[in-house]
């Protein structure tokens, strides 16, 4: 599952990287601990041009009552022990909560970076896991939108996809990861007009292009937030040949650990 991530450049960085506008009106500011509940960028299929704040955790129209769904399994209810070479049948088309959505409401949920527990210790263990060399970068998600039946309020929320772990989240070892857009995809995401045009990018970020490395587990409480939360207790999970700049560093509070040589 993908939980918690976060999302920490300036907001003209963002905008240039996916060629949109955020409105002042929405508020950015940088999160370093975005879980269910709380409001997030993301770039629907509606509005490709501009972000937009929806609250992570997605409610399906139909619900009587908030339901904050986070994920949404790409199998669905098929390959229910994560084998890595599953091929088979993508579920997610047929779930009642997600089948509307993944046909026509898709969106770009917009990251730095994410965070990971292991399959046992979940987040008493976590993760800070990133891309290397890039970022911001997008996860694949839908949205909806949801009316309460009582105030008649609006409520716009998300959820991101996960498909089974790649090999680096497999060494922490955890059983499933977002799906990452390779760059330059995300308008195919955005406006696939078929299932098959979308259902093809399904599938786990290439391993050798991610890396990550311990934080503290005082990232645990969803109300936490600040940079020292992803401050490294330990080393990354894979050695990197090259030095990130120093922006890079200061970033991701990646500052106390010299690059294995």
């Amino acid at each position: 599952m993908c939980g918690r991530y976060l999302l920490v450049q300036k907001a003209e960085v963002i905008e240039r990287a996916f060629n949109i506008v955020i409105p002042p009106s929405i508020g950015y500011r940088p999160a370093y601990n975005i879980s269910a509940g709380q409001p997030a960028l993301v770039v629907t299929s509606e509005a490709p041009r501009q972000a937009q704040s929806f609250v992570f955790g997605l409610t399906p129209f139909w619900a009587k009552k908030p339901m904050y769904l986070i994920n949404a399994r790409a199998e669905g209810d098929h390959n229910k022990s994560n084998e890595r070479d599953y091929s088979g049948d993508k579920g997610i088309i047929h779930k009642p909560a997600f089948r509307k959505a993944i046909r026509s409401q898709r969106c770009l949920v917009l990251a730095d970076a994410f965070i990971e527990g292991t399959t046992r210790e979940k987040l008493n263990k976590p993760y800070l896991i990133y891309l290397k060399g890039r970022k911001p970068f997008a996860m694949a998600g839908i949205w909806d939108r949801w009316v309460h039946p009582e105030s008649n309020d609006e409520m716009f929320s998300f959820a991101i996809i996960t498909v089974p772990a790649n090999e680096l989240l497999d060494q922490l070892p955890h059983h499933r990861s977002p799906v990452i857009l390779e760059k330059g995809m995300e308008d195919a995401w955005l406006r696939g007009s078929s299932l098959q045009d979308v259902t093809w990018m399904l599938k786990p970020y290439p391993g050798e292009k991610m890396n990550g490395y311990p934080i503290s587990n005082k990232i645990r409480p969803p109300g936490a937030d600040g940079k020292e939360l992803i401050v490294p207790v330990g080393e990354r999970l894979q050695p990197e040949e090259t030095i990130q700049s120093a922006e890079e560093l200061k970033l991701l509070g990646m500052g106390r650990y010299r690059p294995n040589r």
